[in-house]
């Protein structure tokens, strides 16, 4: 997998903190080149400390991006191209977590702003990226969903809205963009022990609960999906296309 990643051109988004960051630090150890994206300014020597002890880490160029502002999308990726010349490989990692809401309690905005960044900004990157991405060259999209997008939940209707739409965008970008080689596969957190996931926010109480409800007894890493997400990228899933990746350890119920 080393071998495949080695130099590529890499576009990440939400790569600030949590799966995103997680992924990027896997990606750099593994020598590819990193775009790294979020909607706050990332300053990587705080964000990636890591960093200062591993010298041999692939170059990173960070950028401030809102994925749901096409404009912003498109001039970010010229200003990439501009330097590197392509893109190999996207993840879309950027997204606004669930806040639990009754569908007569959702606040004015709110569908419309997860709307925007899970789905419409998904659709922005990908627009901006792909035509800088060459056919039959190994390259790739990432997208991620989560267990929502398989599987409702009350009180999260406009988050699992979203997620299911993800999964319905990426597997039709896949059969589009599979006869030119270029493959598009999603990832399915369950419960990941991030800093927005809502279980940590919401306290221990609600962690022992969701980690109840995993076969494994425990939330997932960042890391673990990191791992998933760089396997994808690599030769090694050279013939996955259109799949969905469940990553939640067993969900029991």
């Amino acid at each position: 997998m080393s071998e495949s990643l080695a130099g590529k051109i890499v576009f990440i988004t939400g790569a600030a903190s949590g799966i995103g960051k997680a992924t990027a630090l896997k990606l750099a150890k593994l020598g590819a080149n990193l775009i790294l994206t979020d909607v706050v300014e990332i300053e990587y020597e705080v964000a990636f400390p890591e960093s200062a002890q591993q010298s041999d880490l692939s170059p990173i160029i960070t950028a401030e991006l809102d994925v749901s502002n096409e404009a912003q999308c498109q001039l970010v990726v010229k200003e990439v191209v501009q330097y590197y010349g392509r893109i190999d490989h996207v993840f879309n990692c950027a997204g606004i977590n669930p806040t639990a809401y009754s569908i007569l309690e959702l606040p004015d905005g709110y569908f419309d702003k997860l709307w925007s960044v899970n789905v419409k900004g998904t659709y922005n990157v990908t627009k901006a990226a792909l035509p800088h991405m060459k056919e039959h060259a190994g390259c790739s999209f990432v997208n991620v969903s989560s267990i929502m997008g398989q599987r409702p939940a009350a009180r999260v209707a406009a988050y699992c809205a979203t997620k299911y739409a993800v999964m319905g965008f990426s597997k039709s970008m896949a059969l589009e963009l599979g006869p030119k080689g270029i493959r598009v596969n999603i990832v399915a957190p369950g419960f990941i022990d991030t800093p927005t996931n809502n279980s940590v926010v919401a306290g221990p109480d609600a962690v022992k609960e969701s980690e109840a409800s995993v076969s494994l007894g425990r939330m997932g890493t960042a890391e673990e999906v990191a791992d998933v997400v760089a396997f994808l990228m690599s030769k090694e899933a050279r013939y996955m296309n259109g799949s969905e990746v469940s990553i939640n350890g067993g969900l029991k119920y």
